[in-house]
């Protein structure tokens, strides 16, 4: 079973218009609402892997209700959100169908009470060994009360039961994460510029091992995957470019890489799997989804090098 954690859970609203135009009316064209969060996406990519998932974090208020009952409907996740008095945020997507581009808006968090994340803490250490848990996966923002370090309580907290962590956050989160050793991280390449200080994706990928992190796979967007690892380092790339709505991308990959760890595949396969995933979302119409076909056509397309660097 793997374990996802979205300390910041959302309903993820989108909106489909014929094209977006800056201080205009807009006919919307369709509207969907699902569960959401990075958390919360990579949840539902898992179970479409056929994957026994349990969904964690905080959820509350009418929002958080409505994001419960939808989470319901997901076969294979397993609801073990942890109940607060806030109200749960909302992201809303538009989506521009004449040019495939997405603006997205996303509100900020309840405000998480000591008394609440202390109980979540509770429940947390609970799910880590009475699941069988085979691996965490902790993602996304922190909403407003839970410490700056929390990722990295969580992270020392799954090691200390033998349980591998992945982890996917940004800014002062990851950099104290990084810190608690985990097995995996997976920024983009402007988060982790943003805690290395290097634009340079696979000098920056190797300053985060030696901050801390065992393994770093690096989201390169339309340039794919580069994963830096004990074993050696490999780079994975797309045939071409997708057109379509890039969210939840990445959150796809980290599905993808989880899988792969759960599996024991090789890290050639993992990439394979995390970059095909992480395309196949572009053509879904939202964030945790994935168009299956794509996904199908795509696993015999991705390339896969070995990515060699000058020893320090």
């Amino acid at each position: 079973m793997i374990l996802t954690v979205t300390l910041n859970a959302a309903l993820d609203i989108t909106h489909r218009v014929h094209r977006l135009t800056p201080h205009t009316s807009h006919r919307v064209r369709d509207v969907a609402e699902r569960p959401g969060g990075k958390g919360l996406n990579v949840a539902r990519v898992l179970a479409a892997l056929g994957q026994e998932t349990v969904a964690t974090g905080f959820a509350g208020g009418a929002t958080g209700e409505a994001l419960r009952a939808r989470l319901a409907t997901v076969a294979g996740v397993t609801d073990a959100l942890v109940p607060i008095a806030g109200t749960t945020r909302r992201t809303v997507a538009i989506v521009d169908e004449t040019t495939g581009d997405t603006t997205q808006l996303n509100e900020p968090g309840p405000h998480i009470t000591p008394t609440e994340w202390s109980g979540f803490l509770d429940s947390y250490r609970q799910l880590l060994t009475d699941t069988g848990t085979d691996a965490v996966a902790l993602c996304g923002s922190l909403p407003p009360g839970v410490p700056v370090g929390a990722y990295a309580t969580l992270i020392r907290a799954a090691r200390a039961v033998g349980v591998p962590v992945l982890l996917d956050t940004s800014g002062e989160p990851l950099r104290r994460g990084l810190a608690a050793r985990p097995d995996l991280v997976k920024p983009n390449s402007q988060e982790l510029a943003g805690v290395t200080g290097t634009n340079e994706p696979l000098r920056a990928a190797r300053e985060a091992r030696r901050r801390g992190a065992h393994t770093v796979v690096a989201s390169l967007g339309a340039d794919g995957l580069l994963a830096v690892t004990p074993d050696g380092g490999w780079r994975a790339t797309l045939p071409g470019r997708l057109t379509g709505n890039p969210a939840g991308a990445g959150d796809s990959a980290v599905a993808g890489l989880l899988a792969g760890l759960v599996e024991g595949a090789s890290w050639p396969d993992r990439l394979t799997r995390a970059a095909a995933l992480s395309a196949a979302t572009v053509r879904a119409p939202a964030a945790g989804e994935f168009d299956r076909r794509t996904y199908e056509e795509l696993l015999p397309r991705v390339a896969v090098r070995v990515q060699r660097w000058e020893a320090a």
